[in-house]
């Protein structure tokens, strides 16, 4: 039985050396990557392929009836790649979602100014490290004859490939980069569970009564237990379009409001405290955690060179990115100063329908979009329930207890810390810092170690620049994070 298109993180198609007897063209198409359709970034990948076959090939020219150097978009076989407009809009939803609206809360953390530069520089920090994955993911498919690789399996090859004291370390650096993936998507559907919780409760107390936000995660626990017994994700294509119309145009009545007399830069301070700075990294890099779309996108695209330079696809799409959080958080803290709340939602007026709309859009919008975060943990998780049952059956029934499982778990979690500004920002802390900042650079370094890391090694010494810098988010934005979770009134 054909198994089931499974979102974003599957495994890369099969590659490696042609043992089995197929003709060239056969064992080509078996390497052909996935299509892509529509996952939580709006990427489905196959993830019945397996790339443990896959053995480093120094030489790249191996396996060229020409001599040529093999060239991984050229061996590339889809039924409907993306255009270039086509990528762009993935990119661009994949990476705006609830920790746009948390900018201005981060704002507050660093300051006016701070959060200007800060953001901007972090949108540079985040786009180069897409860029270095990017690189490597090309690197490696010249050495190992493959078409394409997904995240994972970019840094277990480049473990395998790299210096011989790592190499054992290969499996170990996967289950890393698949455990933190599976905490960032859970963190993401605590934080959305919040989020629609409280932007409800909102509307509802405005307008009847007031309950405790955790009354109405309860309320909202069976709807999405039902919504994400949904397994295949061509069922949630309409209700994704509705997710991303209601995001644009709540988005847009956000900014109307934000924009509407706002006070003088010097009413708002300037720049925080150093305790709070952790808090504002770990919102801003949760905001800018889209590094796990960048292969997807890039595998699937019609013309995969347009993909980086100067002016390509990634870069426009993150100066575009970079911009909106940066306006949103700056406007929203300059507006709301120091009230502003863990969603920019919050702060409209409540006493106009069209700020309780907009209200209802988002919640709803993140609401839809839940199903689409939660499908990424179950495509990682699902093989391994699959390998410990027997049956058909069985397996059937071990999945949708499992889905129904990790939704629980979502909501205790959500409701034992309903604080959403501190949920984002431990989230980002923990996982995104470490998916965007640490493991890209590290796999860089081991990649094109030792006699490919530049000059004087400053390819080496900025990358280890660039480790240092998430590891220090990842230390002091966990531990203010949780300071702030167990101590709200703390900072």
């Amino acid at each position: 039985m054909k198994n089931e298109r499974e979102p974003l993180l599957g495994h890369a198609a099969d590659g490696g050396s042609n043992g089995s007897g197929l003709d060239a063209a056969e064992h080509q198409r078996l390497l052909a990557r996935p299509d892509l359709r529509s996952s939580p970034e709006n990427m489905i990948v196959d993830p019945s392929n397996d790339t443990d076959s896959l053995v480093a090939k120094e030489d790249p020219t191996y396996g060229s009836s020409s001599g040529e150097p093999y060239e991984p978009s050229m061996h590339r076989t889809l039924e409907h790649p993306t255009t270039n407009l086509d990528t762009m809009i993935h990119l661009l939803k994949g990476n705006i979602g609830t920790g746009i609206l948390a900018m201005p809360d981060a704002f507050k953390h660093a300051g006016l100014y701070v959060g200007l530069f800060g953001t901007l520089f972090m949108g540079a920090v985040c786009t180069h490290c897409m860029h270095m994955l990017v690189n490597c993911s090309h690197e490696l498919c010249r050495r190992l004859q493959v078409p394409s690789l997904s995240f994972a399996d970019v840094c277990q090859r480049a473990f395998e490939s790299g210096p011989i004291g790592l190499r054992r370390y290969s499996k170990l650096a996967t289950n890393l980069i698949n455990m933190f993936l599976v905490i960032t998507q859970l963190g993401f559907c605590c934080v959305y569970f919040v989020f629609v919780a409280a932007n409800l409760r909102e509307v509802i107390a405005h307008y009847f009564f007031d309950l405790h936000t955790r009354i109405y995660l309860l309320l909202l626990l069976i709807p999405m237990v039902l919504l994400n017994l949904v397994k295949n994700l061509k069922y949630l294509t309409p209700i994704s379009l509705i997710a991303a119309l209601l995001t644009v145009t709540g988005l847009s009545c956000t900014f109307y409001y934000m924009l509407q007399d706002l006070p003088n830069t010097h009413t708002v301070k300037p720049y925080s405290s150093w305790a709070q700075l952790p808090l504002y990294f770990g919102t801003a890099i949760y905001a800018f955690e889209g590094i796990g779309m960048v292969l997807p996108l890039e595998n699937n695209m019609k013309t995969p060179e347009d993909f980086g330079g100067w002016s390509g696809v990634l870069n426009t799409g993150m100066v575009i990115v970079a911009c909106l959080y940066t306006a949103v958080g700056f406007f929203g803290y300059l507006k709301y100063g120091d009230s502003v709340k863990g969603s920019i939602t919050l702060n409209l007026p409540g006493d106009e329908f069209i700020a309780q709309l907009v209200r209802i859009m988002m919640a709803l919008a993140i609401f839809f979009s839940y199903s689409l975060q939660f499908f990424v943990p179950m495509s990682i998780l699902n093989p391994h329930i699959r390998r410990r049952l027997h049956t058909e059956q069985s397996r059937l029934i071990g999945e949708y207890l499992a889905r129904v499982s990790l939704v629980v778990f979502t909501f205790i979690l959500a409701a034992m810390i309903p604080n959403l500004g501190a949920v984002i920002s431990l989230v980002g802390a923990v996982s995104s810092s470490t998916l965007a900042l640490i493991f890209p650079p590290l796999i860089e370094i081991v990649t094109f170690w030792p006699d490919k890391l530049g000059r004087h090694y400053w390819v080496l010494w900025k990358d280890i620049a660039i480790m240092v810098f998430g590891i220090l988010g990842f230390i002091f934005g966990t531990y203010t994070s949780v300071a702030q979770i167990l101590n709200p009134d703390l900072v």
